[in-house]
């Protein structure tokens, strides 16, 4: 049966050093619900984002039957389902397992793995056959099972896309070998691509090793010197280093078409969907291709393929239904948080106010958050603003570093438009 759950714990942009747990780890999933102020939520792992038509159907009859209906995107490229009653457990259990995305009670919340969501599709290698290997790998190892509910594996195609998302475990396509990443090392290993999947997952069971005595739930969670340890000893096991420093900024796929023969690519506002857009992007793929691909930056690949007269109209009806379908329009790089009234932490109804400040596209992505914690922000460079008892604090966040800038206080909805406007074209 579902539980209730305690809240999450603090971004790590709130706290320094090394996070030591005294506690369980409290992520959600779809066996453990997480409470929340509009219902209970669960968080649906799809790994690499990976859909087909049937299971995107699934997904809206849970959404329907169980929550609010509404099925709101994640940045790892997960589904998270609100509104639900805490006595859903066994149906939307059932429910899932049935439609093939709770393939085991036991890991269902160590099943996230995020992947290049244009991979083969750009004229950049697949990796469709290193994610189906990892989820099973992930899925037959009694050890993986403990692994937290926030530790993520990723698969590159080479671009640098995902590789910046600053995974725990990450993959990335370097001809017919990979590279085999920990945490954010700079030191790289080269692993036959064969064998990639089955290095990342025991990168993660010796990363559970290392972490027995701290409690970490990531790699960056460990003491610097544990982390050192746990490079070298995967290193040791793997091919010959590389020195390959993670891209600091993750280069989204944009709204519009992609590659030839041509995938379709969309944005959601807010990451948030309604019955009848969810219903009218399964209906797509299901006429083309019968897949979907969920980004880590709350949007939606469909791969096809579309002859050029099928994207344009495919992108049409998608544009008219209220999804970004081109990089001009003023929703690109807008993200927030649930947010007032959904979250009983936040101070600020954030996502009215990143609709009420839409304005033109900013060079930079800009993330509203309720309250300190930024749950669901993005990494690498973008705007910080957050909600606080007096006002918004606006801030430039470069990695781990966040520069203040200035604080708009209560009551001046135009002015933090506007400082909000400035700051994104820096």
């Amino acid at each position: 049966m579902l539980a209730a759950m305690p809240d999450s714990a603090p971004s790590p942009l709130s706290a320094g050093g090394p996070a030591l747990r005294d506690s369980g780890d409290a992520c959600p999933g779809t066996l453990r619900l997480h409470r929340a102020d509009d219902g209970a939520l669960a968080r649906v792992r799809v790994p690499g984002g990976v859909l087909s038509a049937d299971r995107a159907d699934a997904l809206l009859t849970a959404a329907g039957r169980f929550g609010d209906g509404e099925l709101h995107l994640t940045s790892r490229g997960n589904v998270q389902l609100r509104g639900l009653g805490a006595e859903c457990g066994g149906g939307l259990a059932e429910l899932l397992t049935a439609a093939g995305l709770l393939p085991s009670a036991a890991h269902e919340r160590a099943r996230n793995i995020v992947a290049s969501p244009l991979a083969g599709l750009d004229g950049s290698p697949p990796v469709s056959g290193w994610l189906s290997e990892l989820d099973g790998l992930v899925c037959g190892s009694a050890a993986a099972a403990s692994l937290s509910g926030r530790f993520l594996f990723a698969l590159d195609n080479g671009r640098g896309d995902v590789d910046a998302l600053g995974a725990d475990v990450t993959l990335v396509a370097a001809g017919d070998s990979c590279l085999l990443r920990i945490g954010a090392s700079d030191e790289v290993f080269r692993v036959p691509g064969g064998e990639g999947p089955r290095a990342a997952l025991l990168a993660a069971e010796a990363f559970l090793r290392a972490a027995r005595d701290s409690g970490a739930w990531r790699v960056k969670d460990l003491p610097d010197d544990v982390r050192a340890d746990l490079v070298r000893t995967v290193g040791a096991g793997a091919g010959p280093a590389v020195h390959r420093p993670r891209p600091r900024t993750a280069t989204p796929p944009a709204p519009g078409p992609h590659g030839s023969p041509i995938a379709i690519s969309v944005d959601v506002p807010l990451g948030r969907l309604t019955p009848a857009q969810w219903r009218l992007l399964t209906e797509t793929a299901r006429r083309y291709g019968n897949e979907l691909r969920l980004t880590p930056w709350r949007g939606i690949v469909v791969p096809g393929p579309f002859a050029h007269d099928e994207a344009v109209e495919a992108l049409r009806a998608l544009d008219a239904a209220g999804l970004i379908t081109a990089p001009d329009s003023p929703w690109t790089g807008v993200g927030a948080c649930i947010g007032h009234p959904g979250c009983a932490k936040s101070l600020s109804d954030v996502r009215a106010e990143a609709g009420a400040a839409v304005g033109p596209v900013g060079r930079l992505p800009v993330y509203w958050s309720g309250c300190e914690r930024r749950c669901g922000h993005p990494h690498g460079e973008w705007i910080d603003v957050v909600a606080t008892p007096d006002g918004h604090r606006i801030s430039h966040v470069r990695g781990e570093r966040r520069d203040p800038r200035t604080t708009v206080r209560n009551g001046d909805p135009a002015r933090l438009a506007a400082a909000v406007a400035e700051a994104r074209a820096l």
